[in-house]
């Protein structure tokens, strides 16, 4: 059966005036979302993820802009938006962002419940009182302890993973189609990281929404990503499921990436770091981004840009090494075998989180 759609992004490019000069952030990106998918962007810091995700909700920086390509939500030309009052129909029931600071995105002086409830009216017309239950089911279901309690909490009276729970139940409120994700589990620790990920994976499950979780962190996507988007440099470099991504990565920045894992690190190795530094975005670049980082680097590298070769009929990657006429080149010893060992150690933890009181032990 062939899987639907619901955001289609098409040759997008995207621009910040900077100093004077244009700042290329993102580079022809083109992808597709599926209905009640969990698709990853992955990629160091400053490599687009967030800035891609950001075109879909209208949330550039005043000095951003889309410079080619479209993005579609439903019949819905989201490029050709330009007014707030255009994108409230978007934002919110049609598309919602979680943050990676949930003291961000919760307003210090509210109480918790009163938060909820005030997205519940807005998106869902309900009453006062129907928003006041219904907030109240929310925070039950993303795992607030005594949640009829706790309504008139404020966000200080919560630690790091009960806030972040509670973001989780802001965006629920809406009743979203499209859930976006961005590093909501970088400031919590490994237990409580777990337990996001279990909860939002559920929470996915219940409500039929897609997902796109935003990470640098290939080993947090391990076990609940559907597919996985590469990002290097503002362009996707390689597109595959989850296990292609883990068992049959192509492109030599996803060795680097899987190969710099924490999980991997080891007393006698240490922990693996690519070396160099991603290129600068003002000038125009020729070839492979990645080329001088790359060890594995080819002349073509320097002189043109790799095309997308296909590997699969759901994964490419766009590297020279894949091109007929290049030389064979294996994958690092490091991370064969990777896939299975990231999810066992998944599982373990959440494991653990269960039996330290599951969901209520990062109170």
């Amino acid at each position: 059966m062939k899987q639907q759609v619901v955001l289609a992004v098409d040759d997008l490019s995207v621009s910040f005036r900077v100093r004077g000069q244009d700042l290329q952030a993102i580079r022809h990106v083109s992808l597709a979302l599926y209905d009640q998918e969990i698709l990853a962007l992955v990629g160091e810091s400053g490599s687009g993820k967030s800035v891609l995700t950001k075109t879909f909700t209208g949330m550039l920086e005043d000095n951003g802009r889309i410079t080619s390509g479209r993005i579609m939500y439903g019949d819905t030309c989201l490029s050709d938006l330009k007014r707030d009052r255009e994108w409230d129909q978007i934002r919110g029931k049609g598309i919602t962002t979680i943050f990676q600071d949930p003291m961000t995105s919760l307003d210090p002086i509210k109480t918790i419940g009163s938060q909820i409830a005030e997205v519940i009216i807005k998106h869902q017309q309900k009453s006062p009182a129907e928003a006041k239950a219904q907030a109240i089911e929310l925070m039950t279901r993303t795992g607030i302890p005594d949640a009829a309690e706790r309504y008139n909490a404020y966000p200080f009276e919560y630690s790091g993973g009960m806030r972040q729970r509670i973001v989780i139940a802001v965006a629920l409120a809406c009743h979203p189609r499209i859930l976006i994700c961005d590093e909501p589990t970088t400031a919590l620790d490994v237990t409580i990281q777990a337990q996001i990920l279990d909860l939002i994976k559920q929470l996915q499950r219940e409500y039929h929404f897609s997902i796109i979780f935003i990470t640098h962190d290939l080993g947090v996507v391990a076990a609940i990503a559907d597919r996985i988007a590469v990002m290097y440099a503002g362009q996707i470099v390689e597109l595959g499921t989850c296990d292609e991504i883990f068992y049959d990565p192509r492109h030599p920045y996803t060795w680097s990436l899987l190969s710099a894992l924490p999980q991997l690190a080891t007393a006698a190795s240490g922990l693996y770091s690519i070396p160099g530094t991603p290129p600068s975005l003002f000038h125009d670049i020729e070839g492979d981004a990645f080329a001088p980082r790359n060890r594995y680097t080819l002349a073509a590298d320097f002189k043109q840009e790799p095309p997308k070769f296909d590997v699969s009929p759901t994964h490419w990657a766009k590297t020279w090494l894949l091109d007929p006429r290049a030389p064979k080149v294996e994958k690092p010893a490091l991370i064969r075998n990777l896939h299975a060992r990231l999810v066992a150690l998944t599982k373990s933890e959440m494991q653990i989180s269960q039996k330290t009181g599951g969901p209520t032990s990062d109170e």
